[in-house]
């Protein structure tokens, strides 16, 4: 029998959203990459999920951003508990349908009430952390230490540059993600996001000093980090189902 075939990368949303729960924009975002053997991935994801790979090499990646108008798809958003940091660890994967997607192995997040909603409504791996996203003086500074959980810090710098004219297939094949997955009593979940084009640029990484690759039992990276910066996004996220 043949087995499904994998989905071709799209760094255009492939499908709407048809029915929204949620609207959110992701500003000032980071995407730090490093490529890792697979097996030492592997026994951290379900085995229901296979290893996205490119070239032989499966990705992590460490995003740093702020979180921005959380609310319903037609609310307004309410100052201060909409807009918050967060930073998410995360690699690649595809279900037995061939959906690629993200898997994250946590998502620190500097509000309480949406760390408590998110593992709730998604079965997302949240922990609460205290969180500052600073943007001056032409760089932008995160830094993250958990309060609760696993001990897992991050103090980021970056400064981003000029727009990247045409996505490359590298950056395309980690950046264009149309779906996230979780795990829940044996159970695979999945929901849908939807939005723009990324509007990549060039950023240069300037300091980086963390701790939550360690903490999700990966090893420490090695070399530089793949780097890519994203001014703003918006965003529509489906509900979770059961694949």
């Amino acid at each position: 029998m043949l087995e499904t075939p994998v989905e071709p990368i799209s760094i255009d949303a492939p499908f709407r959203v048809p029915r929204p729960v949620l609207r959110q924009s992701w500003l000032a975002l980071t995407f730090l990459h490093w490529s890792f053997d697979p097996v030492v991935v592997r026994p951290l994801i379900p085995g229901e999920l296979e290893l996205d790979l490119w070239e032989g090499r499966i990705y992590v990646g460490l995003v740093p951003f702020i979180l921005a108008d959380l609310t319903l798809p037609m609310a307004p958003a309410v100052p201060w508990f909409s807009r918050f940091p967060e930073t998410n660890l995360r690699t690649y994967v595809y279900d037995k349908q061939g959906r690629r997607g993200v898997w994250f192995f946590s998502l620190d997040a500097a509000r309480l009430a949406a760390v408590v909603g998110a593992r709730a409504g998604y079965a997302l791996p949240y922990y609460w952390a205290r969180m500052s996203v600073d943007a001056t003086g032409g760089s932008v500074d995160y830094r993250s230490r958990r309060r609760v959980g696993p001990g897992g810090h991050t103090e980021i710098r970056v400064t981003p540059g000029e727009m990247i004219g045409e996505t490359s297939p590298l950056a395309a094949f980690l950046t264009a993600r149309w779906s996230l997955f979780a795990y829940r009593h044996g159970r695979v979940l999945r929901a849908d996001i939807d939005h723009a084009r990324w509007p990549l640029q060039r950023v240069r990484v300037g300091a980086l000093d963390e701790s939550l690759l360690r903490a999700a039992g990966l090893p420490d990276p090695k070399g530089e980090p793949l780097a890519h910066y994203s001014a703003v996004t918006h965003v529509m996220t489906g509900w979770r189902r059961r694949i």
